[in-house]
């Protein structure tokens, strides 16, 4: 994987060790050079104007459309709702479908596991129509008690939200299984993709989820734009969120009608430029493959494990047999923010506090942790020198 690092630009001529790709991943070169030459080149509005500039803008915004559909495997394009991010997506989501689907008294399921993101909009959602919010608990581990799931779910479970790998444990939940046991009570299913869309296989219709969403700058592509992925048959049968332009048919004082999928769930102006931004980078991700990216970010979590069971005083926080390139830890004696702070001096990146992930590090009885993350621009040797820098720096913050 040393052509995928050569790829993006902060990585040339300095000693930068980047482990917080959980936050929000570094931007190839393709990324940054097809922004800026549509931005110099090719800028139009989309779907407003028939002038040579707009019509260009809009087949370039609708063949990233495309792109994504077949990074997804949806069946249909209008399947595929832009957004600005994973957080945006559940909200829409949390919104629309609780007002088209649930009734007071009915329940929604999460995990103990979840990112803020994926809590709150449900609280939301559950205050606003009646309903009852119920929480899947989790193992010392780190791993979903499975059989609570079929427990919890009751005539009423309108639908299921629910992380595929876990933000601070990395924790791959079996995704197909549970949504399978969903769907045999009737309930329907939403999956947080945002650490899993960049790094392993995703099938939508092979897991048969109901919603999907992700972010793009944790996928190797710009801020301020991510994916909803929804059935056709759900997305139709939910109002919109957000009304104004683009999104309407017939606009009058009396009554507006909407535009059919997807535009029903794209008011205004949209992220133009972020969107062909996230199309050069999936399409960057593809050309390396996600099974071999999962192949050899799967070889840094091992390396860096074994090493780190290797330090006195040091506990990694979760530790499901499946994994995906994340480590949350606590080391004797040492916080967190301390950690980092001297990391920084060497040109070490990395993650701490509560990761908006609260409810799960009170499982834990913790405030905070400190967390390292992979991606192929990573390799083996900035393991080794991020284990050895964090022994001297235990030594130095413990004297």
């Amino acid at each position: 994987m040393r052509e995928f690092r050569d790829k993006f630009p902060i990585f040339q001529n300095n000693s930068l060790i980047y482990f917080d790709t959980a936050a929000t991943a570094q931007k190839p070169r393709v990324v940054i050079e097809a922004m800026s030459q549509f931005y110099a080149e090719e800028y139009g509005t989309v779907h407003r104007a028939i002038y040579k500039l707009a019509a260009h803008s809009t087949l370039r915004y609708n063949q990233t459309r495309e792109i994504v559909r077949r990074f997804l495997n949806a069946e249909h394009v209008e399947e595929i709702i832009f957004t600005r991010g994973t957080t945006d997506g559940i909200n829409l989501v949390a919104a629309s479908f609780s007002e088209a689907f649930i009734e007071k008294g009915d329940e929604i399921l999460i995990s103990a596991m979840e990112h803020h993101s994926n809590i709150v909009p449900w609280q939301l959602a559950a205050q606003k129509r009646g309903a009852l919010l119920k929480v899947i608990p989790i193992s010392d581990s780190g791993e979903l008690i499975l059989e609570s799931i079929e427990k919890l779910l009751t005539p009423r479970t309108k639908i299921l939200s629910l992380t595929h790998i876990s933000n601070a444990l990395g924790t791959i939940n079996p995704i197909k299984e549970i949504i399978a046991m969903a769907h045999k009570n009737g309930t329907k299913v939403l999956i947080d993709g945002a650490q899993s869309a960049a790094h392993m296989p995703v099938d939508v219709q092979a897991l048969d989820a109901d919603f999907f969403v992700f972010s793009g700058h944790k996928a190797f592509g710009p801020t301020g734009v991510g994916v909803l992925y929804g059935k056709r048959e759900l997305l139709e049968a939910m109002p919109p969120v957000q009304g104004g332009g683009d999104m309407v048919d017939t606009v009058t004082f009396a009554k507006t009608t909407y535009q059919p999928l997807p535009t029903k769930f794209e008011s205004g102006t949209p992220m133009i430029v972020e969107v062909i931004g996230l199309g050069a980078a999936l399409e960057f991700i593809e050309s390396y493959g996600r099974e071999e990216i999962q192949a050899y970010t799967h070889e840094l979590l091992t390396c860096a494990t074994e090493q780190l069971r290797q330090i006195d005083g040091l506990k990694i926080i979760g530790t499901a047999q499946e994994k995906g390139p994340i480590i949350s830890f606590v080391l004797d004696g040492v916080h967190p923010l301390d950690l980092a702070t001297l990391m920084d001096t060497k040109q070490i990146a990395m993650r701490t506090g509560h990761l908006c992930a609260q409810p799960l590090l009170l499982h834990f009885e913790l405030k905070a942790v400190s967390r390292i993350s992979f991606a192929p621009y990573n390799n083996k040797e900035e393991v080794d020198r991020f284990v050895t820098t964090l022994e001297m720096m235990k030594i130095a913050l413990l004297r």
